[in-house]
């Protein structure tokens, strides 16, 4: 595996680091022109637009009464599963469930004696689309994508949760997907993919529903889409190739480094590995165990891709800089794989998730531990969290003077207003105090 091992301070070190400080990549030209055709071509045609485009990409007999997945599909899905994949899918909901509960947040007041009373409204979205990759074309149904976004919008209270997915050439969804969405309470869903799909949730079709929120995984056309309809809707993120960084200490083991290395690798070419680790023994080891394991995936030609052009491993001088580090990245998945984990945790500043010890693997976060796994990229961990009930929630402001309350603060009110040249503000105050005299 041609990884070089260098060290932080190492001119190659140095130039390794920068290249990761820097990551944030934005959409090509080639995709934001191509996407802002698609965006023009669905919002003027509707479904005309989409049924071409899903024909020419995804199912080439797809009709118009198709695109939204039936009751007959939906019934029928539950016997192409099996009862393994049912116990898997419930332990996993109830997983996920349990986690986002605790984020639900509550409306509240505060009121003070003068008889003012200020709080904030919490309150659901109306409607939230869920975009589903379709996992090289249904062979490979990501029902975790359905869960991690399906299931805080539910606990956010929002009424009208759609799915939206690419049918498989015969026009059909894989059944994993239909049942995994109906265990969570889905059953809108409609067939669609890539930037067309996300078009249709911005701005509606005579057969798909506008929605508020758009949430979901994709590649690049997906990504670059959302993008181009933010502010129109809200969306989760902008989410770029899949990221880990390890520190390690001496009493890692390189056979679990590496296993997590090739999880992220197998993602995608442009998927990151990184490791940071204190033992320059260590890291010395990796690039075979990389190899040796690397030979058993079935997606190894994706992750030797990655590994090659986008691997890193450092040898940091100590613990504390290889969390500096870190936290300097702003890593999707942080592992802690050191003696004591915890101790350090006060010091992690900016990660997506952290996963601690030796026996987490990023995997578990993937699926069934219960935090959400759709996490920051790039760099954007310095400021952006996991996506979340809050993610479905939008809160209002309440604010109610009484007479004296008003009275108290005009003169500051309109202090402050004509400050800034307004002279209205200041006599909407007036206005009230002068009926009183």
């Amino acid at each position: 595996m041609p990884i070089t091992p260098v060290t932080t301070t190492s001119p190659e070190g140095r130039l390794q680091i920068a290249g990761l400080l820097q990551r944030f990549q934005a959409a090509d030209d080639t995709c934001r022109v191509s996407v802002e055709e698609i965006l023009r071509r669905v919002k003027e045609d509707k479904d005309a637009a989409v049924l071409e485009y899903c024909r020419r990409f995804d199912a080439p007999k797809m009709t118009v009464d198709q695109l939204q997945v039936t009751a007959a599909e939906l019934l029928a899905a539950y016997d192409k599963v099996d009862q393994a994949f049912l116990a898997t899918l419930s332990k996993a909901i109830e997983r996920i469930q349990g986690f986002h509960e605790r984020e639900m947040e509550d409306s509240w007041l505060q009121t003070r004696e003068d008889g003012a009373i200020v709080g904030r409204l919490v309150r659901p979205v109306d409607s939230a689309g869920l975009y589903v990759p379709g996992g090289q074309g249904g062979s490979t149904p990501l029902v975790s994508s359905v869960l991690m976004n399906g299931i805080p919008a539910g606990i956010a209270g929002v009424a009208r949760r759609v799915m939206i997915t690419p049918p498989d050439s015969r026009g059909e969804v894989s059944p994993h997907l239909l049942v995994a969405a109906q265990k969570i309470g889905i059953t809108e869903i409609y067939k669609a993919g890539s930037a067309w799909a996300i078009a249709a949730l911005a701005y509606g079709t005579e057969t798909i529903p506008r929605v508020d929120v758009i949430v979901g995984p994709g590649n690049q056309f997906v990504a670059e889409a959302k993008r181009q309809v933010s502010g129109l809707v809200r969306i989760d993120m902008i989410a770029g190739p899949s990221e880990v960084l390890i520190v390690a200490d001496g009493r890692a083991r390189a056979a679990s480094i590496a296993a997590d290395m090739l999880a992220q690798a197998e993602h995608d070419p442009q998927a990151l590995a990184i490791l940071v680790t204190t033992d320059a023994e260590l890291a010395g080891q990796i690039p075979d165990e990389l190899e040796r394991q690397l030979i058993l995936l079935s997606r190894q030609d994706i992750a030797r891709k990655a590994l090659t052009h986008r691997g890193v491993i450092l040898i940091a001088s100590d613990l504390d800089e290889a969390i500096e580090l870190a936290n300097d990245i702003a890593i999707e998945h942080l592992e802690l794989m050191i003696a004591d984990p915890w101790s350090k945790v006060p010091f992690i500043r900016h990660a997506g998730a952290i996963f601690l010890g030796d026996h987490t693997p990023e995997a578990a976060g993937d699926y069934l531990a219960g935090p959400n796994h759709v996490l920051p990229t790039m760099g954007t961990a310095r400021f952006a969290s996991a996506l979340g009930v809050e993610t479905f929630l939008k809160k209002s402001s309440i604010i109610s003077y009484s007479e004296t309350a008003l009275r108290n603060d005009a003169g500051h009110i309109q202090m402050l207003a004509r400050l800034e040249g307004l002279t209205a503000h200041a006599a909407s105050v007036e206005v009230r105090l002068a009926r009183k005299e």
